[in-house]
């Protein structure tokens, strides 16, 4: 990486390494200039591979571009070898993968919340079989798997694209579909029956205010991160504690482009102020010996006997 970076200097790139798995990232105002920088830069990449010994893989190389136009423009890349091959033209994909989020062009999410949806849907259509083949599982047990099994998928990676200002009305939809099918495979309701009630009944809260409440405590849990946490060097001034302040940090922003950016940060940031009590990540209440029980071993009595004469 270090004789990449040395090589490459010119074209401005960035090369991020994850053991056998890497990745070249490069930012321009045209679609042309980026995809002739990525193309040289994969040069100077084939030949430090060839020099030290290695053999790069062009079958796997994939293209992706970010890109804020409205352009459905997908300019492939070629990238020149001799022979010819089928391997020389990349195209770019419609969707990345990376860390189980799937990124799409425009930064929509809208395949990453119908994979997982679907996979959500399909776990609560699997779940029919669990239970005795006359009677299946109760309403009550039913409730629980699905809050406990169901919603933590179909939510995975929620703060990617649910933040204050973000349209995510078809990202909702989406949650919608998949948890009436959810409340009525719980209460047994017919397929007509109104969502409002059929949640009602299940005691489900609608998914737009389950992420509302989710993100509300996702963005105060902020406040229990380490002092030199990452996060905490991407905030303003106030927040940066220990950490060291990044060159994109909202700290480095005019007021002007603040109000224009958005984003799960932002609303992290615009809501930290409003936390009234204070946390710390390694609380002398929580060292080994501190806590209740270690103190105070004599005053706390647990009553295991069951009074038979209640429940008669």
């Amino acid at each position: 990486m270090k004789l990449y970076h040395m090589q490459a200097v010119a074209l401005k790139t960035l090369l991020l390494s994850y053991v056998d798995d890497g990745t070249v990232m490069a930012q321009s105002k045209s679609l042309d200039e980026n995809r002739e920088t990525l193309k040289d830069a994969y040069a100077v990449l084939l030949h430090l591979f060839v020099a030290i010994g290695l053999v790069l893989e062009h079958s796997k190389t994939e293209y992706f571009i970010f890109d804020r136009s409205h352009s459905d423009y997908s300019p492939p890349i070629d990238l020149g070898f001799a022979p010819y091959t089928g391997e020389n033209l990349l195209k770019p994909n419609l969707y990345w993968r990376y860390l189980g989020f799937y990124f799409d062009r425009k930064l929509l999410f809208h395949e990453h919340v119908r994979y997982y949806s679907t996979k959500a849907l399909s776990s609560v259509k699997a779940m029919k079989m669990l239970g005795s083949s006359t009677q299946g599982l109760p309403p009550k047990e039913k409730r629980l798997l699905y809050r406990s099994c169901v919603l933590p998928i179909a939510t995975y990676g929620y703060r990617l694209w649910y933040y204050e200002g973000a349209r995510c009305k078809k990202a909702l939809s989406l949650l919608k579909t998949m948890q009436r099918k959810a409340g009525l495979w719980i209460t047994g309701a017919f397929s007509t029956s109104p969502t409002g009630g059929i949640e009602s009944l299940a005691g489900l809260i609608p998914i737009h205010l389950h992420l509302q409440k989710m993100a509300g405590r996702a963005n105060f849990r902020a406040a229990t991160l380490s002092d030199t946490h990452p996060l905490k060097s991407i905030l303003s001034q106030d927040h940066h504690k220990g950490a060291q302040p990044h060159p994109c940090a909202i700290s480095q922003m005019s007021e002007a482009f603040k109000r224009k950016v958005k984003g799960t940060v932002m609303e992290i940031d615009r809501y930290l102020p409003k936390l009234t009590e204070s946390f710390e990540p390694v609380a002398s209440e929580a060292w080994p010996g501190a806590q209740l029980m270690d103190r105070f071993p004599d005053q706390v009595i647990f009553v295991l006997e069951i009074d038979n004469s209640i429940n008669q």
